[in-house]
């Protein structure tokens, strides 16, 4: 708050100052254009007059030299020297330096320069070098920058008084095209011939003089608009208008003007004399219409400064005196607000996180500071706390009840698709026809990647997957459990894994890992590349290494995608974007498995997947057991399946899957004793097989059996057991009757080829 306020006073007064600098700038801006007008335009007026005389006389002199004498020009060069002398030492002191703004240097340097190059000029006109038309060329140039100079000359802010000077310099402009004008005659004149060029060139001439001291007179003040209406009748402008008049509509190319040289020099010199006049005297006026505006400008500083200063003081003082309670109520409120905000509303947003319930009305206890304003932004921060936390129990139901709605619909599709299955592998063993049992295969093959994506889903939704396994099975049957999940397996070459084999608990989930990093390297490598896939036994595990040969990744996004595999974020609805890393990092996570990306010496991507220790089994121990079977590739046994590799009857054995039905509704919670019952037997339902990571007990159905029962031949008992769904049933009895009207579409077709042949 004392900020606010001081930010406020400080406001406040570079308002104040900035209203004083613009009373002073129209005060400094008036002092800089009179000095600038004293000290450039002043010192320039004559110059220009000079400069006009001295390209008269050099274009007559080019022309014919016998019409002006040597002298003459010289006496008329060194006044124009005198005058460009005193411009400079005008121009050239502290106060028109000060005053000049940078374009205006600019401007009188260039026009300086010019001016220092008459020398030369000069020098070429004596030496006979230049024409009539170049002299008058060279001439027209220095002029010209004047002209620019005058554009950028300072002015009053008044719009009435600049839009006066700006008229005023067109005034002169036109007068500087009616002097280039009477320089073309002369030296049509002194040639003594007026040629077509000389006869369009005076055209335009004319044109363009009388334009521009007409344009520039409809914008002067009544009074001076009279003196030039005035100008314009009087007799010498009205005999020099009938002389160019009578020049422009002649048409004797190659022959002397039709008009004399003492008719023209008359006429046009008084003309230019009484516009001269006219101009000196509007300018006169301007500047009488200038000094009360400057006398205003020192009047409105005058008040804006005192009255300005003497409000921002007042403005000081009140700040100062009623600030000061107002900061003592508002620091009690953001007390009470941090606390809020540090202690109460974190704890809340974690006992939500871990399911518990909250109530809102003692979570949020309502601020009382009285009823003024500060009270009333206390009483509105009280239903921002309460909208808060309502918010925050709302988004925590939510996001519980998307969860249950992924994992429910995550389990239906599971179930479906390993009945779907189920029923292909009967489809599979009773097919004989190869290009029949090739499109199973394939049918097969969707169904597993189906699989694998419900899984994500399951995964997502922060349960685990319904497959499992109770005992360890070789490392290549895992990779090529997770081959099956692939799309572009033919691409896939598989290097020796060793006599390693995975612990059960963690088969599925490393299947489900190792079929998105693969389904990635092949997705993201053109089609005709082989991705590469390996592993060994390391110091701290075992390591799987999935190397492609594709584009590869940037050094920032292989950083970028390690950081968010080792370090997963909150999952959003949004980001599905990197949904298949998202799935890795929950498995990995899951079994303490390090996953990172490093880029390949092929340029793509490599893989590596560091299985810890306490999931990897070595030597010997790795072998499948010989009475069960579980897990070797050519024994089948209930539960199991095999995943066929489509197009690849002669590759090396398939992986070995078991499939686990989807779990039914939770049995009630029996009692486990920690201690076998007497006798030495074991309790019916003590756990023999593992623990989950989480520290659970597997149950292993029948793992305790009566010897008798445990000895009859698991087959048998499977095949007496077996209990069919409706739904198997109905799938059987289709593919029998599917099968019969195949049998007899055949026999068919055979027998009318029989009788054609007969």
């Amino acid at each position: 708050m004392r900020t606010k306020v001081a930010a406020l006073l400080v406001s406040l007064t570079a308002l104040w100052a900035f209203a004083a600098w613009v009373t002073v700038r129209e005060g400094v801006n008036l002092i800089w254009a009179t000095t600038i007008d004293s000290g450039i335009a002043q010192p320039s007026e004559p110059l220009l007059l000079e400069l006009q005389r001295e390209r008269r006389l050099s274009v007559v002199r080019v022309g014919d030299a016998a019409r002006v004498s040597r002298k003459e020009l010289q006496d008329q060069r060194a006044r124009t020297d005198a005058a460009i002398g005193v411009l400079k030492e005008s121009s050239s002191s502290d106060r028109v330096r000060l005053a000049a703004g940078d374009e205006l240097k600019v401007r009188l340097n260039e026009t300086l320069r010019r001016l220092d190059g008459l020398r030369e000029a000069r020098s070429a006109i004596d030496a006979g070098r230049l024409d009539r038309i170049r002299t008058v060329d060279v001439y027209d140039d220095v002029i010209d920058a004047f002209d620019a100079m005058y554009g950028v000359v300072a002015t009053l802010d008044d719009a009435t008084l600049a839009k006066d000077g700006r008229t005023l310099s067109a005034m002169s402009r036109a007068r500087e095209l009616l002097a280039r004008e009477d320089a073309m005659m002369a030296g049509i004149f002194a040639s003594g011939l007026f040629t077509e060029q000389d006869h369009r060139q005076f055209i335009q001439m004319v044109g363009v003089a009388r334009f521009e001291l007409d344009r520039a007179a409809a914008d002067l003040p009544p009074a001076d608009r009279a003196a030039v209406d005035k100008w314009k009748k009087s007799p010498s402008v009205t005999t020099l208008r009938t002389l160019e008049d009578q020049l422009s509509l002649s048409r004797q190319a190659g022959r002397p003007p039709i008009v004399t040289e003492t008719q023209w020099r008359g006429a046009v010199e008084a003309s230019m004399a009484q516009l001269q006049n006219v101009i000196i005297n509007a300018g006169d006026a301007l500047v009488e219409r200038a000094i009360p505006v400057g006398i205003a400008v020192f009047a409105r500083l005058l008040l804006a400064g005192v009255l300005g200063l003497v409000a921002v003081v007042a403005s000081i003082v009140l700040s100062i005196t009623t600030a000061r309670a107002l900061v003592r109520q508002l620091e009690k409120l953001r007390e009470a607000a941090l606390e809020l905000a540090n202690d109460r509303l974190p704890s809340v947003v974690a006992r939500l996180a871990q399911g518990e319930k909250v109530d809102i009305k003692a979570e949020a206890p309502p601020l009382d500071f009285g009823p003024d304003v500060i009270g009333q932004v206390g009483a509105a921060f009280n239903t921002v706390q309460e909208t808060a936390i309502r918010t925050a129990v709302e988004e925590a139901q939510l996001r519980q009840s998307i969860r249950d709605i992924l994992l429910s619909l995550a389990r239906r599709t599971q179930s479906l698709v390993h009945r779907q299955l189920t029923l292909l592998d009967v489809m599979e063993r009773r097919e004989s026809d190869p290009a029949e049992l090739k499109d199973l295969f394939r049918i097969d093959h969707l169904a597993t990647r189906m699989r694998r994506n419900a899984e994500n889903l399951i995964v997502l939704s922060g349960a685990s997957p319904a497959r499992a396994w109770r005992r360890s099975v070789p490392m290549v049957d895992v990779v090529r459990g997770a081959l099956a999940e692939v799309e572009d397996y033919t691409r896939v070459t598989m290097l020796p894994m060793g006599q390693t084999a995975l612990s059960g608990r963690a088969v599925g989930d490393v299947i489900h890992l190792l079929a998105e990093l693969i389904e990635n390297a092949v997705s993201f490598s053109p089609p005709y590349t082989m991705v590469q896939v390996g592993g060994q036994v390391v110091a701290s595990g075992y390591a799987i290494e999935i190397e492609d040969r594709g584009l590869g990744m940037s050094a920032e996004d292989l950083e970028a995608t390690n950081q968010r595999i080792a370090d997963p974020p909150e999952f959003n609805l949004s980001s599905t974007a990197r949904l298949g890393l998202y799935v890795v990092s929950r498995l990995a996570e899951r079994h303490g498995i390090r996953v990172s990306l490093k880029a390949s010496p092929y340029g793509g991507t490599t893989a590596i997947v560091l299985l810890p220790r306490d999931l990897v089994i070595e030597g010997e121990d790795a072998e499948p057991e010989e009475e069960t079977g579980r897990g070797l590739p050519g024994h089948r046994e209930p539960g199991t399946r095999r995943i066929a590799l489509v197009g690849a009857p002669e590759a090396a054995p398939e992986p070995v899957q078991e499939v686990v039905p989807v779990p039914r509704a939770p049995e009630p919670p029996r009692p486990v004793p920690s201690v076998p019952p007497s006798g030495g037997e074991p309790d019916r339902l003590t756990p023999t097989g593992g623990f989950t990571p989480s520290g659970l007990p597997f149950r292993v159905p029948q793992a305790n059996l009566a010897p008798a029962l445990a000895e009859e031949p698991r087959r048998e008992q499977v095949d007496e057991d077996e209990d069919r769904s409706p739904e198997d049933i109905r799938s059987i009895m289709g593919s029998f009757q599917s099968g019969t009207r195949r049998g007899r579409y055949e026999a068919a077709k055979l027998l009318g080829e029989e009788e054609d042949d007969s």
